[in-house]
C-alpha cells in the first residue's frame, strides 16, 4: 500500500511539475506576441483545458476522430510553446505568423471547447432512436387474437378402494396353544395379554398373532 501511495505521489508530482513548466511556457509566449496583463495568463489556461477537454472524449465518448483531433491541436501548441521558449525563437522579435497564431487561438479553442462540450454520445442516440422505434410500432400493433377456449379436461378418474387383505388361517393347535399362553399371563400379571406380547411369545407374524387374539 506504501508503495502505491508513493508511485502515486511522484506522478503527480511530476504531472504538476510539467505543468507549471508548460504553464509557464504558454505564458511566455503569448506575453511576446503581444497578448499582456491578465491575457497572457487566459491562454495557458485555455490550452491546458482543451487538452483535459479532449482527453476526456478519447476515455469516455464515442466520436473518436473528433476527440484525437483536438487533442493532437492542443498538444502541438502545448509543445510548440516549449520548443520555441528553449532558445529556438528570440522572443523580442516574434515572427508575424507568430502573432497571427497567437491572436486567432482563442476563436480555435472556443470552437474546440463547444464541440467536445456538446458532442452527444453514440450509446445515447441509439436508446432515444431505439425508444422512439418501440413507441411506433406500440401504437401500430394489430391487436393479438385470443387463443380458443380449450375443451374441459375429463376428471381424474377415481382410484378403486383398497381391497380388505384376506383373512388369515390359523390352525387350531395354535389357537389353543396361544390361549394357555394367554391365561399363563392372566396369571401372572391380572391383566389380559396384549396383541404384541402375544406375537412376541408365539414368532408368528403380526397379521397371524391379530388373528389369534381376535379368536382368544
Amino acid at each position: 500500500m506504501r508503495a502505491l501511495l508513493a508511485r502515486v505521489d511522484a506522478v503527480l508530482v511530476q504531472a504538476v511539475i510539467a505543468a507549471a513548466l508548460s504553464f509557464a511556457h504558454l505564458h511566455d509566449i503569448a506575453l511576446a506576441a503581444g497578448q499582456d496583463g491578465w491575457k497572457a495568463w487566459a491562454y495557458p489556461v485555455s490550452v491546458d483545458l482543451l487538452l483535459v477537454a479532449a482527453w476526456r472524449q478519447l476515455r469516455t465518448g464515442d466520436a473518436k476522430a473528433s476527440g484525437w483531433c483536438w487533442f493532437v491541436i492542443a498538444l502541438a501548441a502545448s509543445l510548440g510553446a516549449n520548443i520555441a521558449t528553449a532558445g529556438l525563437l528570440d522572443l523580442d522579435h516574434v515572427p508575424a505568423w507568430l502573432r497571427i497564431l497567437v491572436a486567432g487561438w482563442p476563436a480555435v479553442a472556443f470552437l474546440g471547447g463547444t464541440l467536445l462540450a456538446h458532442s452527444v454520445p453514440k450509446a445515447a442516440e441509439d436508446v432515444g432512436e431505439s425508444a422512439e422505434d418501440d413507441v411506433d410500432q406500440e401504437e401500430h400493433a394489430e391487436p393479438v387474437p385470443e387463443p380458443p377456449a380449450l375443451p374441459a379436461a375429463d376428471p381424474a378418474p377415481v382410484p378403486p378402494a383398497v381391497l380388505t387383505p384376506p383373512a388369515v388361517s390359523v390352525p387350531a393347535a395354535l389357537v389353543e396353544h396361544a390361549r394357555k399362553v394367554a391365561a399363563e399371563h392372566r396369571t401372572r400379571t391380572g391383566a389380559a395379554i396384549d396383541t404384541p406380547t402375544l406375537r412376541a411369545r408365539l414368532g408368528v407374524p403380526a397379521p397371524m398373532a391379530e388373528a389369534i387374539a381376535a379368536q382368544i
